[in-house]
This record gives structure tokens, C-alpha cells and sequence, in this order.
């Protein structure tokens, strides 16, 4: 047996250049006898705390913020040992994984048990859970086939051993487990408390308990405001500063930035003309992210399900101008679904993004092109769409811009649009009640398959009806056959982007995000995330 070291594969994104984490020499030192009480803000409603569920990065960010892993990000952006107590003992042909568990607790005082590793990550991954990340256990042995339905979930490769001893199979060597692990659907849950909740686990500060740095308080599982609170029970609680966090759900920019100028904020998101108005600003940060913004069609319509017509809308939208005068946050255009300075080819370190190209760039003739072709096919000369997003001001935004662009470009076409809370547009979505839809997908670790395996045909994300075998299949050969062949992976990878987005226009990727903020003086040591979850507050702290 051998070591498990943190040594990742050049595919891996760099991390310590794009985290941030304002803090002082002596680390949390600093926070001196100030009050440890901070207001933040989230963009969007709270949706759920059960890490089977969620399928948006303010419930993950949440999550995060309540529930630890077998690890987490240190302050240099590196994966370090959260509940494992040391690196796992790996077998010779790198399959088997076996961890030992710090002695920790929930924030009830029962213990963190390897079996509630086991119980979680079989929730996940269980067809009758329908959990949108249940493709995250085909790391595991048995994982995919679970999910598929034809193996039981008791077959996953994920054993406790003893209550501290936590033995994991793999299906294909993983030199970037760490970063994995630190994902939301790999948190832990109490089997005995989750079992007795059943469906309402998750759904309210009542309904959930939680090993993290921080305890939720007062949310009933729709209400906008509620805090965090250090937790006692908390392993490393003497490196966390902070005792209460209110957080308050604020979907207008503007609202957010009024509150933070009048000193009831201390933390609040930026976009559009409030990122262009406090560019300069000594308190406005803008951090580079691996999001990607993005329209879905569903293909079990008529109109979406034609390729011209998905084809023209995607090349009818003027991105370039989109991501600097309407984003302008740090935004930038993107014409492929795996982000730019993301991953390295492994051979050249090429940027897969500059390798790969532009996938069905802005570009009015061809649009106008496709679409002539798609209303002949279609039989069809006057065609209205309805456009879904959440009622988040940017995203209300985004489609108001796209309408205008799809209008202006193709003839005889009408954009309706349709805003609703988060929790209604992920439900809509999953029920395919939608002609499109606006959404974001920012992956869990730095590997282009994290972003493709979005639209395998499997995938619980995959809400489009989008169902290529040549694309499924290529996938599949890019986690198994070809997992120890990074050449022949990458061009696996690549020739499977190109699929997706250039001759199936399955997916109309718009912009990669930024994360552009406000920040009082007096914080220090936040946490923001280049991919995953966006936020952590266990390294902050408040100054005199």
C-alpha cells in the first residue's frame, strides 16, 4: 500500500493564483477583540440542505458553509484533510481508497461515522433519490450501474470497515480524488437523524443537522433571511473566528450595493452597471471563475428539437458585447462549454478552450442561414419560444438580451419570457416545461469531463433530452478505457465538446462567469472559489 500526496496531473487547474483569501501573517490573529458578526447577502434563494438534492450554487454554497467532507480547500486554494485524519492508504493498482476519520461530531454531539460517508453517498446516487448528481458516484465502483438500475446501491463501492474506517473502490484510477471529495454530493449525513426525516430532510433548520464549521438557524425553508452560528461541536472550531453570520437573500444588484454603501452589508455580489460603477473602488473585487452561463433547448419540443433552429439562436447572440457592456463584472464571451484557463492539454499545456476553438461563434449571416433552413423543415414561417430563467436580477437581464438579440436576427420569430423563483425554474426544468432555459453550471474540480458529463444522456442535470450514444459512449471511454492514456483522453475530450455544442448545438453556452463582490474594510480571510462553491466563512474574520 502506498500514500495518497496531493502531487495533481497537469490537467488540473492552478488554484493559488485565482483564490482569494485576505488574511494576515498569524493567519485569523487578526480579528483581535472585534465583534465576530458579519451581514452577507445570497443572489437567490435558499433551495435545500440536503446534499442529495440541491441543484444550484447558493444551496451548495450553503451546504458548504454547514456540512465538511473527507476534505476541504485550505487558504492557499490547495485540497487539504478535512475528517480524514491522514492520507488514505492506496492500493498498488490505485482503486481502493481507505480513509480514517478524525473522532468528530454533528452539531448535536453524535458522532461523524464512517457508515454515514457510506449512507450519503449511496442517497446520491440511488435511481428512486433522482438526485441531479448521482453521475458524481461513477467515480465509484458499481456507481453508473447503480444509477441506471441494474445494481442495488448496496454494491456501491463505499464500505465502512469500523466507524472510523471508511474504504472506497474506484472504477479508474482518480490522481485528483482530493478535489472531488471536497464536492457538496460527497458531504456526510447522519443516517439515523436523516432516515427518521426521510423527504423533509434538509428542507429547514429543524429538518437537518450538519458537521461543519457553522450552524443554520431560522429557516423554515422559505424565508430570505437566517444566520449562521460558529459551531461548538465543530472540529477545528478554534480556528474559527466568526460567531454570527446573517444572511439575507438580496436578488437586485442594486439593492445589494445600497445596503452594503449604508453599512448593512458586508458582503454582496456586483454585475452589470454596479460592476462597471465600482471598477476603481478599493472595496469591489472581481475573481475569475470557471461558471459557465447558458441557454438549454429542450429537444423534446419541435422547434428546439431541430438542429438548424438551436443552431441559429445560438449564432444570432452577440456575446462579445453581452459580457462587456451588459455583465461587465469580469465576464467574458465564450463559444464552447468547457471554460477558458481552466485545464491543460497534458501533452503541449495547451488550454483546452484555445485547443478546442470557437464552436458556432456570433455570426448574423449564418444564423439567418440556419434558420431559413430550420423554418423550411419545420414548415413553419412565425414561431414563438418561451425563454425560462429565475427572477435573480442578471438573469432577468440575460434573457431580456437575448430576446432582443433572437428578435432583431431572425426573421418571424417571437421570444416570450418567463421569470420565476429558483426553486420553480429548477422544477420547471426537471419536468421539461420549457422551450429554453437560462441557467449556470460551474464544475466541482478542474477536469474538462466535469463540465461534459453535464449533458450525458444519464446525467439527473441533464433536463434538455438531449440522448447521443456517440456522445455517451465517448464519455464513457474517457473515464474507463482511456483513464490511463491522458493523450488519447484529451482528444476523447475535445472531439466530444465539439459534438455537443458544434454539430449538435445540444447545449448555447453565452459567457464565463466572474465573481465580482463588495467587501467591507473590516473583513478579512474570506474564501472565494475559482469553481465549485462560491464562498466560505470559515477562515474569516472581523478587524478593529
Amino acid at each position: 500500500m502506498k500514500k495518497l500526496g496531493f502531487l495533481l496531473v497537469t490537467t488540473l487547474f492552478i488554484l493559488t493564483g485565482c483564490f482569494n483569501n485576505e488574511d494576515t501573517e498569524d493567519g485569523n490573529s487578526g480579528a483581535g477583540s472585534a465583534a465576530q458578526e458579519i451581514s452577507v447577502s445570497l443572489s437567490g434563494e435558499l433551495t435545500t440542505l440536503d446534499s442529495a438534492q440541491y441543484t444550484d450554487v447558493n444551496s451548495s454554497d450553503m451546504i458548504g458553509q454547514v456540512t465538511e467532507g473527507l476534505y476541504r480547500y485550505d487558504e492557499g486554494g490547495e485540497p487539504e484533510l478535512a475528517l480524514a485524519s491522514e492520507e488514505p492508504e492506496v492500493s498498488d493498482d490505485g482503486l481502493t481508497y481507505t480513509f480514517k476519520l478524525k473522532d468528530t461530531n454533528y452539531s448535536d454531539g453524535t458522532p461523524v461515522k464512517a457508515a454515514d460517508f457510506v449512507y450519503a453517498f449511496q442517497t446520491v446516487v440511488d435511481p428512486d433519490t433522482a438526485s441531479s448528481s448521482s453521475n458524481r458516484m461513477d467515480i465509484l465502483k458499481n456507481g453508473r450501474k447503480i444509477r441506471e438500475g441494474d445494481k442495488n446501491v448496496d454494491e456501491l463501492g463505499a464500505k465502512a470497515t469500523d466507524d472510523s474506517t471508511l474504504e472506497l473502490q474506484l472504477e479508474d484510477p482518480l490522481p485528483f480524488l482530493p478535489e472531488i471529495l471536497t464536492g457538496t454530493p460527497f458531504m456526510p449525513k447522519q443516517k439515523e437523524f436523516a432516515e427518521d426525516k426521510g423527504k423533509q430532510y434538509g428542507t429547514s433548520t429543524e429538518n437537518f443537522i450538519g458537521n461543519g464549521p457553522f450552524v443554520i438557524n431560522d429557516w423554515d425553508g422559505n424565508n430570505e433571511t437566517w444566520t449562521l452560528e460558529k459551531n461548538p461541536e465543530y472540529w477545528d472550531q478554534d480556528n474559527v473566528q466568526m460567531e454570527t453570520i446573517n444572511v439575507q437573500v438580496v436578488k437586485e444588484v442594486a439593492t445589494g450595493t445600497n445596503l452594503f454603501n449604508d453599512d448593512q452589508l458586508d458582503y454582496t455580489l456586483l454585475a452589470d452597471t454596479y460592476a462597471q460603477q465600482y471598477q476603481d473602488a478599493k472595496q469591489a473585487y472581481f475573481e475569475p471563475k470557471a461558471l459557465v452561463g447558458y441557454i438549454s433547448p429542450n429537444q423534446e419540443r419541435e422547434v428546439t428539437g431541430n438542429v438548424n433552429a438551436r443552431k441559429a439562436i445560438l449564432q444570432a447572440i452577440d456575446k462579445k458585447n453581452f459580457a462587456k457592456n451588459i455583465l461587465a463584472d469580469g465576464s467574458k464571451p465564450l463559444d464552447g462549454f468547457v471554460a477558458s484557463d481552466f485545464a491543460k492539454d497534458p501533452s503541449t499545456d495547451e488550454d483546452f478552450r484555445e485547443e478546442n476553438g470557437d464552436l458556432l461563434p456570433y455570426d448574423k449571416e449564418a444564423a439567418q442561414e440556419s434558420w431559413e433552413k430550420a423554418k423550411e423543415e419545420l414548415g413553419q414561417d412565425e414561431i414563438t419560444l418561451e425563454l425560462l430563467s429565475a427572477d435573480a436580477a442578471m438573469s432577468k437581464k440575460t434573457i431580456e438580451y437575448i430576446q432582443g438579440q433572437l428578435e432583431e436576427t431572425l426573421p418571424g420569430l417571437k421570444i416570450t419570457l418567463k421569470s420565476v423563483p429558483l426553486q420553480n425554474r429548477l422544477d420547471l426544468q426537471t419536468e421539461g416545461d420549457f422551450d429554453l432555459v437560462f441557467g449556470t453550471w460551474t464544475p466541482d474540480y478542474a477536469d474538462p469531463i466535469d463540465f461534459l458529463n453535464f449533458y450525458d444522456s444519464q446525467s439527473g442535470l441533464n433536463t434538455s433530452g438531449y440522448d447521443n450514444p456517440d456522445y455517451d459512449k465517448g464519455l464513457e471511454e474517457a473515464r474507463t478505457t482511456l483513464a490511463n492514456d491522458p493523450d488519447a483522453r484529451w482528444q476523447k475530450l475535445l472531439e466530444m465538446e465539439k459534438l455537443l455544442v458544434e454539430e449538435d448545438a445540444a447545449v448555447l453556452p453565452l459567457y464565463q462567469g466572474a465573481v465580482a463582490y463588495l467587501k467591507s474594510d473590516r473583513l478579512e480571510g474570506l474564501q472565494v472559489f475559482p469553481f465549485g462553491r462560491t464562498v466560505s466563512y470559515r477562515t474569516t474574520f472581523v478587524t478593529e
